[in-house]
């Protein structure tokens, strides 16, 4: 007689005899949605400086031409309780403690975001109207924008590509302020030369601009010149950056023709844009890349960078460099060639370096003592050292304005650099004292005996030398 399978009953465990646990559903996990908080606004209160030219403007002292050419940081004195500074193509914008911005500098395409129909208006500061205070500002060639405490963005003025003036957005150039990604909450902004990047609370990526180089991370090739059947929709209307099994993003940096982003969780940096001199430290011989890459980088708290070089701080304050190597804006010396791989910058690898930032050809790096050093092209002063001459290695900026006091920003456009120095002064050691300098490419250390009444008599010969100035409008090297 063939068995009969019987079906076992559940044992109850020992010393339970309630099956209600086991009775219950599993519960699944869930997942907590990423949020990043707003930023809080500097609250290290100093005074703008300016240096380099600024015959349209962009110094910010006036349209009297004997100012139109400073050779070392000047003040900016009609400004005060100054928390940021940002330094466009030919403009500048300065944020204060209360949440005020101020623009001033070439206003052709709107940057200034306010009228400047008053005869020298351009060439001093004046507010922005703005509906909000600011926490956050960044600037472009042609354009500007504005992080507000609610979370809102507004841009103005105006991007370009090849073909001239692209507009802001389909309706063309806005000369007043307007929201750029309505419903969106935003907790940082960067804008390179003729593009602007804005991150979301949520982690999520915005670009808008011009994509000829692949710095929007989302356009083809044929659309980045407008001529697609959307023509410039895709442009000008914000779109996301997607990356393919990526993690939310927790911050983001802008080089002229470029865009960097850092992944939260693992850390990773994702980059595209133009890679003409390797300056995305992508090594396949691609001149431009249209949607994120891996760059391998690792252990990075910022990314500053110019027309064709890129600098990678990392967070134990060390800096290196890659790109074109001209006019030695990469700060390792004269070199033969440019640099396809990351390189140390021997000059300051003893010290601690806490922000970097890029002129168009030039660089600076400012370290935790409060010191700024600059290297680069110098043609037109930007580099704030009273020298034209092309630095190829890091060298501080010693000025009457700066004696005593810790710079604590530094931002620079084409032509001119604009710095925030430390309204206080603060203690530090003999500022008479000689100064270790980097002079050529053998790193040989130079003395700077210089004393303030030295450096003091200087300037003022120099910014008595108002002729050159006057006569002076481009760059004289090619």
């Amino acid at each position: 007689m063939p068995r009969i399978a019987v079906r076992r009953k559940a044992s109850t465990p020992i010393g339970n005899n309630n099956n209600e646990e086991l009775d219950a559903p599993k519960r699944k996990l869930q997942r907590t949605a990423y949020q990043l908080p707003l930023p809080e606004r500097s609250h290290v209160v100093g005074r703008a400086l300016v240096c380099g030219q600024g015959d349209m403007g962009q110094l910010g002292l006036g349209d009297d031409e004997s100012k139109f050419e400073r050779k070392r940081p000047a003040l900016v004195d009609s400004i005060e309780n100054v928390v940021d500074v940002r330094a466009g193509g030919m403009h500048n914008l300065v944020l204060t403690l209360e949440g005020t911005v101020y623009s001033f500098g070439c206003n052709d395409e709107g940057a200034l975001g306010r009228d400047s129909s008053e005869d020298g208006s351009e060439f001093e500061p004046h507010p922005v109207e703005l509906p909000g205070k600011v926490l956050k500002i960044s600037t472009g060639d042609s354009h500007s924008a504005s992080l507000l405490e609610d979370g809102r963005v507004f841009a103005w003025g105006s991007f370009r590509d090849s073909h001239g003036n692209m507009g802001l957005t389909l309706e063309g150039n806005k000369r007043l302020p307007i929201n750029v990604l309505p419903d969106m909450v935003c907790c940082d902004i960067a804008s390179g030369a003729d593009h602007l990047v804005i991150l979301t609370c949520s982690g999520k990526v915005f670009t808008v601009g011009c994509a000829e180089q692949g710095q929007l991370g989302r356009v083809s090739l044929r659309s980045a010149t407008g001529e697609s059947r959307r023509g410039k929709t895709e442009l000008l209307r914000p779109g996301e950056v997607v990356i393919k099994r990526g993690k939310p993003v927790e911050a983001i940096w802008a080089t002229n023709y470029c865009t960097f982003l850092r992944e939260s969780q693992t850390g990773k940096i994702w980059a595209f844009g133009l890679n003409n001199y390797k300056q995305l430290a992508y090594a396949k011989d691609l001149a431009t890349i249209i949607n994120p890459v891996d760059t391998k980088f690792e252990n990075v708290k910022q990314i500053a960078g110019g027309q064709h070089h890129t600098l990678i701080l990392k967070n134990d304050g060390s800096c290196y460099s890659i790109g074109r190597s001209d006019y030695g804006r990469l700060g390792l010396g004269t070199l033969k060639g440019d640099i396809t791989e990351l390189q140390s910058i021997k000059g300051l690898s003893d010290k601690f370096v806490v922000c970097v930032s890029c002129g168009e050809a030039q660089s600076f790096a400012l370290t935790d003592d409060g010191k700024l050093y600059s290297w680069g092209m110098g043609s037109n002063y930007q580099l704030g050292t009273g020298s034209d001459d092309d630095a190829f290695e890091p060298v501080q900026i010693i000025s009457k304005q700066t004696e005593g006091k810790r710079i604590v920003r530094v931002s620079s456009g084409g032509q001119h650099s604009i710095f925030l120095v430390e309204s206080e002064v603060q203690p530090t050691t003999d500022s008479n004292a000689d100064v270790k300098t980097n002079g050529d490419s053998k790193m040989e250390e130079t003395n700077v005996t210089e004393s303030k009444k030295e450096v003091e008599q200087k300037e003022t010969a120099e910014n008595n030398e108002t002729g050159k100035g006057a006569a002076k409008r481009g760059r004289k090297k090619k």
